[in-house]
């Protein structure tokens, strides 16, 4: 290589280079880089660089500036001194999207997934595959996206939505979207935190495969042994500063660490032989259809017992159960030798029952809430002084077990949030500890630790068995299962296959018995006596046999591939197929549902189905629908506007004024006022939500009374008759087009342009990644704000045309028009299916849901429902047409799961 065209790396830096060697330039690189937030220095002068077909791996504690050095590197933060190079080019990503045109792709370390959206969109969020017209290929994406998530082992539907994987599988979809970018640069923040070794495995021959691909790779984590297998050099951080860049054959893991924390670090899993007392929890034949089957097990007071499994083989699921969350169809739970039916998680904290979830952000912390509100959050009850919440008592129900996880904080008052996710996991120790339990549940307890906290947390496992309280250990970390426990259960597809005592458990033997595989190897093997006679009992029940702590297929079952195999082709699907699939939309259901109301009380008034009655439904209904529209895009956003009617209102008016002064002037000029003023307020609601970070449910609640009020102020009681504006002003929408009225026909471009917009094109795809997850969307380079921004402008513009249809569809003008609409037009898109939470709903369920709620409005009406009972009336058939609604949709959901 020419020496132009080469670096000169320091010792230090670049791992010990000989003095005077020359390396490839760097990849990527960071070069005295300092990240300062608030007082906070998170990273100081801090510089190393990545090459071609290697892999780095950064290593240090959790607040040692890993992550933010990856965003550095990534694009999401901008480094306050110092240099971002790519390719030896100085470079200043201004968003996330820039790094990803610089061939930087980023796993970061919590998933920025949509919950909503389907695995494939997930895959190819930020960087979706265009037909050559430019429309999203939506085909393509799924057959890209099986592809990719078959090399790490993940064999799901690519249409379901991500939100119903598990916290495992969702990290292997992220994995997924930083494959198919197809980077030059892969940087993999904790990608192993929640997977199994099999996952880890498959994960590990991808990366072996990109190196040899030329790509450059950092890895950030916290298990050593994964980072020694894996990694070329170590660049070890601690305090946001740079200690050290090494080799990984030039130094050990014990040095690692004495370099990460400054000091020696004693035995991870250190412990003494437990003293065990009685039996707290046997399980008999616990089974729940579709997700595990006859579990048996037990575990005593002082002992630690572990379920190993792959994910997905059922022991979260046990866990949930016997925690209360999952009702079993079927079996036995006993405390202390006594049955128990827990119906529920508090039914479950009264049995002295505590469960740490895998989801330590998700379901175990309030990020916001503080350090105090998170740790009484189980016992907050107790700490109630008629009826009102007393700081004393909450300090004296958790200041105990806080002070035993050696908590690093600031104060009782700080954000969770503000913890690292050491620290955070010990608050929820504490917060269950405070239970007083005799049975604790941990589902991944060290998941995404740093080494030291991960010392600490086992450091408390271990005085708590040796209080005598009994715990059940759920991990995919291999050492920590075969160093912490006394006993370990193996799960396999929702059967318990096998289980070692400590004396005999390895990790060679817990890995056959959790993936099912048959080695020839240890054919002669005999039995261990480390698998209880009642395991072996249960193996050969299921037509296996045991050997050396574990089972193997007999020879009479094939045993499964070590490997994913290829997706099965799909066979010819017919009728029934089409039609189970046509039922199992939500739409479908929701049309059901209403018509399910709408039918049997049309029948009180056959007055219902006249052709001027439907007319004016369809009418109506279509002015409603292409306002319903503007919302849908709004609450896509996670926002809502309730200002629409008042919008509206305020455009009919101006509208009919102005072709009221103005009568020889063309129906344009109305049209064009009318335009402009829904498109000012939705500019106005736009901007302040999106980039003054106001509520939209303040926002709007206020401009629906300022642009009320600015109506009730021009208008003065004032009203537009018919005969003062011109007659082809009324005949707009009183003509009819093929029969079809101008109204109508433009509903139906606008409902057509919709769903063509959403589903077809990447800005509106957008629309709902960024009300899905608006911090993930902008982390991948999504725009949310000016997502959030366009759905106000167009709901604006949408209630301003139909604000000029609305002055010349009924013949008066005045102050009140379409007052209280808002809660009509919200109850439509609601019902229709659109979820306040954003990121969920489709045109048809709007379309459905407008339509069906005017329908049964107008049935009440015309059968006579008298005024004082109308609304009673509607508001219950809305809740039966919803219910019904969700029922047909749970059905539908549970049948897909099983």
């Amino acid at each position: 290589m020419d020496v132009s065209q080469a670096q000169l790396t320091s010792p230090k830096e670049e791992g010990n280079l000989a003095p005077g060697t020359y390396a490839p330039a760097p990849a990527a690189e960071l070069s005295g880089v300092s990240k300062i937030f608030g007082s906070t220095v998170a990273v100081s002068n801090v510089s190393f660089s990545l090459f071609t077909g290697e892999v780095l791996a950064l290593v240090g504690e959790n607040g040692a500036g890993k992550s933010t050095c990856v965003k550095m590197l990534g694009g999401v933060y901008h480094p306050d001194a110092g240099t971002v190079r790519i390719a030896g080019e100085d470079v200043h990503f201004a968003t996330a999207m820039d790094a990803h045109r610089h061939g930087v792709a980023v796993v970061h370390q919590h998933p920025g997934l949509f919950g909503d959206l389907s695995i494939a969109e997930n895959v190819f969020a930020g960087q979706p595959l265009k037909t050559r017209a430019g429309l999203l290929d939506h085909a393509g994406m799924k057959v890209q996206a099986q592809k990719v998530l078959h090399t790490l082992g993940l064999n799901r539907d690519v249409s379901m939505p991500v939100g119903s994987l598990r916290v495992s599988e969702q990290q292997l979809v992220e994995i997924a979207r930083a494959l198919v970018s197809e980077a030059k640069v892969l940087i993999l923040d904790e990608p192993t935190a929640s997977l199994t070794t099999a996952e880890v495995d498959r994960l590990f021959d991808v990366i072996d495969r990109l190196k040899e691909q030329g790509v450059a790779m950092m890895f950030v984590g916290h298990r050593l042994e994964e980072i020694f297998r894996i990694a070329d050099r170590l660049t070890v951080l601690r305090d946001g500063a740079l200690v050290e860049t090494v080799r990984a054959a030039d130094i050990t893991e014990r040095e690692i660490v004495k370099l990460m924390v400054g000091r020696e670090l004693g035995d991870l899993y250190e412990r003494s032989a437990a003293v065990l007392g009685g039996t707290v929890l046997e399980l008999q034949g616990l089974t729940h259809q579709g997700q595990f089957h006859n579990i048996d097990l037990t575990v005593r007071a002082g002992e630690v017992v572990g379920m190993a499994g792959l994910i997905g083989s059922g022991r979260t699921e046990v866990a949930r159960a016997v925690f209360g969350i999952e009702r079993p169809t079927s079996g036995t739970i006993l405390l202390d030798g006594h049955k128990v039916s827990i119906k529920s998680a508090a039914h479950a904290i009264a049995e002295g029952i505590a469960y740490v979830s895998e989801d330590r952000r998700g379901q175990s912390i309030v990020e916001d809430f503080s350090i105090l509100d998170n740790a009484t959050l189980p016992v907050i009850t107790k700490t109630t002084r008629w009826g009102l919440i007393s700081t004393k008592a909450e300090l004296a129900m958790v200041q105990g077990p806080l002070q035993r996880m050696k908590l690093k904080f600031a104060g009782y008052s700080q954000p969770i949030g503000n913890l690292s996710g050491g620290n955070q996991q010990k608050v929820v120790l504490a917060k269950w500890l405070a239970t007083n339990p005799r049975l604790l549940i941990l589902d991944e307890p060290t998941q995404g630790i740093d080494v030291q906290a991960k010392a600490e947390v086992h450091r408390i496992i271990r005085e708590l068995a040796a209080q005598g309280i009994a715990i059940l250990m759920i991990s995919s970390d291999m050492p920590e299962l075969l160093g912490a426990c006394d006993r370990i259960y193996v799960m396999k597809h929702g059967n318990l296959v096998a289980e070692f005592d400590r004396e005999h458990a390895n990790q060679y033997d817990i890995g056959l018995a959790a993936t099912g595989v048959h080695s020839s190897a240890r054919s002669g093997d005999t039995p261990a006596a480390g698998l209880t006679a009642a395991a072996q009992s249960q193996a050969a029940g299921q037509g296996r046999v045991a050997t050396q702590g574990t089972t193997t297929d007999t020879p009479s079952t094939p045993p499964p591939a070590t490997r994913p195999q290829e997706p099965t082709p799909p066979s010819r699907k017919g009728v029934g197929w089409w039609l189970k699939q046509a039922l199992g939309r939500r739409e479908v259901g929701l049309f059901l549902a209403l018509a399910a109301v709408v039918a049997p009380l049309s029948l009180l008034n056959t007055n219902f189905y006249s052709g001027d009655n439907l007319h004016d439904l369809a009418d109506y209904s279509a002015m409603l629908g292409i306002i319903g529209i503007g919302q849908m895009l709004v609450i896509l956003t996670r926002n809502i506007d309730l200002s629409v009617a008042s919008t509206l209102g305020l455009a009919a008016y101006v509208s009919a004024a102005t072709m009221r002064a103005v009568p020889d002037a063309p129906i344009l000029l109305g049209i064009a006022v009318a335009l402009l003023v829904g498109l000012l307020c939705g500019l106005v609601n736009g901007l302040v939500i999106a980039y003054g970070g106001v509520p939209s449910i303040v926002v709007t609640l206020g401009t629906l009374a300022l642009y009320r009020g600015i109506l009730s102020i021009i208008s003065s009681g004032d009203r537009v008759k018919p005969e003062q504006v011109p007659s082809d002003w009324l005949a707009m929408t009183k003509s009819e087009i093929l029969g079809i009225s101008p109204v109508l026909l433009t509903a139906v471009v606008v409902f057509g342009a919709a769903g063509f917009l959403l589903w077809w094109t990447s800005k509106g795809r957008e629309t709902y990644f960024a009300g899905s997850n608006p911090a993930g969307a902008e982390l991948i380079g999504i725009p949310a704000k000016r997502r959030t921004l366009s759905a106000f402008t167009i709901s604006g513009l949408l209630a301003g045309a139909v604000g000029a249809m609305w002055a010349s569809y009924y013949p008066y003008v005045d102050g009140q028009v379409a007052f209280g609409l808002e809660t009509a037009v919200i109850a439509g898109v609601v019902v229709g299916g659109v979820a306040l939470r954003g990121g969920s709903g489709t045109v048809v369920g709007v379309l459905i849901g407008t339509l069906g709620l005017l329908a049964i409005r107008k049935v009440l009406t015309i059968a006579g429902v008298p005024d004082q009972y109308l609304q009673a009336v509607y508001g219950a058939a809305i809740i039966a047409a919803v219910a019904v609604d969700v029922i047909l949709h749970n059905r539908h959901k549970k049948a897909k799961g099983n």
